[in-house]
């Protein structure tokens, strides 16, 4: 028996980042069906650990949710071609003011694939270096930088302090690579 297909794609809305579609499917059993879909550029986010085992997070507000969240640096894979781990650079110096001696690759995850195509990578700085912000946008313009104690992330996550999956895959991917866990 076949498996599911794709047989047409018609945009229905760009915007500034993403756009949407409904696309047409054929599943194993002959039939077709329609779903949304979101299509979004991707993007990276960075753990940036001191040598003390604090991490740099951010307070950052997030319209789509009208309130503030705790997360890790993070940015859209806005620039054409752009290898992630240089964009995760970017963004590091962008949103906190750092360089890394070194960015190791943790995660790749899809975000909500029930929709959205939004691919996104977490990395572990390591070897801090301060350096100047350039924040972009409002919400980076008021964002408060917080530092963290690694060990104090798994309390944070329970008590709903964290609730950004993408902070919570890295902040967890850390403290597994440095032998933290649970």
């Amino acid at each position: 028996m076949p498996g599911f297909a794709k047989r047409a794609e018609r945009e229905v809305h760009r915007g500034h980042v993403i756009s949407t579609a409904v696309g047409t499917f054929v599943a194993p059993d002959g039939s077709e069906f329609d779903r949304d879909i979101v299509h979004h550029p991707g993007a990276v986010s960075v753990v940036p650990l001191h040598d003390d085992g604090t991490v740099i997070l951010v307070k950052q507000y997030r319209a789509a949710i009208d309130a503030d969240l705790l997360e890790i640096p993070a940015g859209k894979r806005d620039v054409e071609g752009e290898d992630p781990q240089v964009t995760a650079a970017r963004e590091l110096a962008e949103e906190v003011g750092m360089t890394a001696a070194t960015l190791e690759l943790l995660a790749e995850f899809y975000n909500s694939p029930g929709f959205c195509d939004e691919h996104s990578f977490v990395y572990l700085a390591r070897g801090l270096v301060a350096t100047a912000m350039s924040r972009d946008g409002v919400e980076e313009q008021s964002m408060e930088i917080v530092h963290v104690a690694l060990d104090d992330v798994p309390r944070m996550i329970a008590a709903a302090e964290i609730t950004d999956a993408k902070t919570i895959i890295g902040l967890a991917m850390t403290r597994e690579r440095l032998g933290r866990v649970p």
